[in-house]
């Protein structure tokens, strides 16, 4: 552990490490294909400018800052200039459209805005009727913005010119306003993805932020060696306590790749020894290396399947540290070096210590894949409300179905609805200008209502079944009362590679339907071993063969959900595969790819009264919006299959 008692807001952290390790990498960023180093000394020196530039042009203590961009150097010194103000920080996500803009720009009353590039400038040029006290806005990257001449607009090189010059007048200026914050201070705001109203501010303090990441690394003993790629959205704030908070608490180096297309290229050139990313990133790399292996020759397949064979059996054990024979330890010493060594390279986790999951369910598969391996793959549980980290799963005891022990400072109850309640030093301090809504999840004494249902196991695991206001029941039929379970069924589902999103539906109905979304590039890959032709996603989600493909997947997963007594009325009777992929540009999914279940019931309710209704096939037209900002429509008669439902294992005994 690098810090001190001493420092208890973002600022403080970062005047520390520049004293105590001045020439040590703080940030690298990739640039032109060159990997550019920045010091925790040069760190502080930007954010030194950046303040002076910041309180030159109006910012001060309490007001809000939106940032917007990917994970850049200059947005980072950008925050923690701000903060040091006392200002706020709110980042938003950098692939919505503009009008997703407006809401949070107009409730946190922003007047400043500091962007990446000139996408984000557009955007918010195209709504800045919408935003009157939006008045200022600089830029990191000026290419393509070279003839804009709009009020308010500037480079971060202007800014930082305009605050070395302020500097020279009140040198002691920025080391005062660092010196006066605390550690109640409000840190940042981030807004909640919005799957059923307008996005909520949850506002964290310095105290919340920096104990739950301070809690994480302690829990994983991380230190100032370690090397983080911050690929993931800013404004999510997984990815915000990983990049941002616990780097600053840890001092450890953060690398930015150069664009999102060539993150699988930089996590291999930096060889990250802590890494986190949700499921699809695992599920996305694990089918890019099974995609590769069936197009090789027949002795490394032969190879590569003895090899996995042996790892799937030892494998997790070895991680776990229980006893495995020696001769299997020489066999798996022999894979190491000829299969999961390469592998693991290839994958870029080479070099990982320790590696996370979560936001959704991780099939056991693919958890015991990784672990096989030898990445030390393990899940935990929290929520931007509880600054992430609530549990934790401890080395050895990496579970696919939990997702850990409540760690340091962490107390769980369960409701008598089943809801788990968190209390926690890292609760968030409330919803911004939202009394009714922190009302409804904090209690008097300190009790977080996380939303989620589950229940502690025997070995003091955390399990979740689903969101508790989605857990329904079913109404008539052979399972008449029985319990219904969306998400736990939608995230077995898309535990099959080829099966890439899922909906289902059930709740107040006599059985269970779902639409899903096939894998594009899985089911592509799939069809052209089959020399099955195709003319793009929505033709080739219709085909029969497809259908049957789906068609095994639903089932095996009614055969898994027979086997649990309370969830067998969950298995699915009809589905249908849609003839495009749910868009969060079309308001289908969060930015954080979450369902918007209710906005998916009302636009898609002819094609769930179809399914409900008998039918064999249904006709949709259904418009969409492009890359580009153009819009389209696309339609399809979609065909709807019956699937093989069985017989509860209570029911059989």
């Amino acid at each position: 552990m690098v810090t001190t008692a001493a420092a208890v807001t973002f600022p403080q952290l970062l005047l520390e490490h520049a004293a105590r390790r001045p020439d040590a990498p703080a940030l690298r960023e990739k640039e032109y294909g060159i990997w550019q180093t920045l010091s925790w000394v040069q760190l502080a020196g930007l954010v030194r400018e950046l303040a002076h530039g910041l309180a030159d042009a109006g910012l001060g203590r309490g007001q809000h800052l939106v940032v917007v961009g990917e994970n850049r150097p200059r947005l980072y010194a950008t925050m923690l200039a701000a903060q040091a103000l006392g200002a706020i920080p709110v980042p938003l996500y950098q692939d919505a459209v503009a009008a997703e803009f407006a809401y949070p720009l107009n409730n946190a009353e922003v007047a400043f805005a500091v962007v990446e590039d000139q996408e984000q400038v557009d955007k918010l040029l195209e709504i800045r009727e919408q935003c009157p006290r939006l008045t200022r806005i600089w830029f990191d990257d000026p290419r393509g913005l070279r003839n804009y001449r709009e009020s308010g607009l500037e480079s971060l090189d202007a800014l930082c010119e305009r605050g070395r010059q302020r500097l020279a007048s009140q040198p002691g200026f920025f080391e005062a306003q660092v010196q006066a914050g605390q550690a109640g201070d409000v840190a940042a705001m981030f807004f909640t993805s919005g799957t059923t109203g307008n996005p909520k501010g949850v506002v964290h303090t310095h105290a919340t932020l920096i104990d739950r990441a301070q809690a994480g690394m302690r829990f994983d003993k991380l230190t100032e060696r370690e090397e983080v790629l911050a690929y993931l959205p800013p404004a999510w704030i997984g990815q915000n306590i990983f990049s941002y908070a616990q780097w600053l608490a840890c001092g450890y180096v953060v690398n930015c790749p150069e664009s999102a297309t060539t993150v699988s290229i930089d996590l291999k050139e930096i060889g990250p020894t802590y890494y986190f990313a949700p499921p699809r990133v695992f599920e996305s790399l694990l089918t890019s290396v099974m995609i590769r292996m069936e197009d090789a020759g027949a002795i490394k397949r032969w190879l590569f399947a003895q090899c996995m064979s042996l790892a799937r059996r030892v494998g997790p054990a070895l991680m776990d540290g229980q006893a495995v024979s020696s001769l299997d330890r020489i066999k798996y010493a022999l894979g190491n070096v000829l299969i999961y060594g390469p592998l693991r390279n290839t994958l870029g986790l080479s070099r990982v210590r320790v590696a996370y999951t979560a936001g959704e369910a991780i099939g056991p598969d693919l958890f015991s894949f990784y672990r096989s391996i030898g990445i030390n793959l393990k899940q935990l549980y929290g929520s931007t409300e509880t600054a992430v980290f609530v549990c934790l799963q401890p080395d050895h005891e990496a579970k696919a179905d939990t997702v850990g022990v409540p760690i340091e400072g962490v107390e769980i109850k369960l409701a008598d609805n089943g809801e788990i309640m968190v209390r926690s030093p890292g609760l968030l301090k409330g919803y911004y200008k939202n009394e009714a809504a922190t009302a409804e999840v904090l209690t008097a004494d300190g009790w977080y209502h996380t939303g989620d249902a589950g229940f502690i196991d025997a070995g003091g695991h955390l399990k979740i079944i689903d969101r508790a206001k989605d857990v329904g029941r079913l109404r008539g039929g052979v399972f008449d009362g029985a319990m219904f379970a969306p998400k736990y069924v939608e995230n077995k589902l898309k535990f099959f590679a080829h099966i890439k999103e899922a909906v289902a539906f059930g709740d107040q109905r006599d059985r269970v339907c779902a639409f899903i979304n096939i894998d594009f590039e899985a089911v592509g890959n799939w069809a052209e071993r089959r020399n099955l032709p195709y003319a793009g996603y929505t033709d080739l989600a219709s085909k029969p063969e497809v259908y049957e493909l789906i068609r095994d997947c639903v089932e095996k997963v009614n055969a898994d959900l027979a086997q649990d007594e309370r969830l067998a009325g969950s298995q699915i009777t009809r589905f249908l595969v849609l003839h495009k992929e749910l868009d969060a540009d079309d308001g289908e999914l969060t930015r954080t790819r979450k369902v918007r279940r209710g906005a998916i019931a009302e636009k898609y309710a002819v094609l769930i009264d179809a399914l409900y209704g008998g039918k064999s096939s249904q006709y949709i037209e259904t418009a969409v919006k492009f890359e580009d900002g153009r819009t389209g429509s696309v339609a399809a008669d979609l065909k709807i299959l019956d699937v093989k439902t069985f017989t509860p294992a209570r029911r059989a005994a």
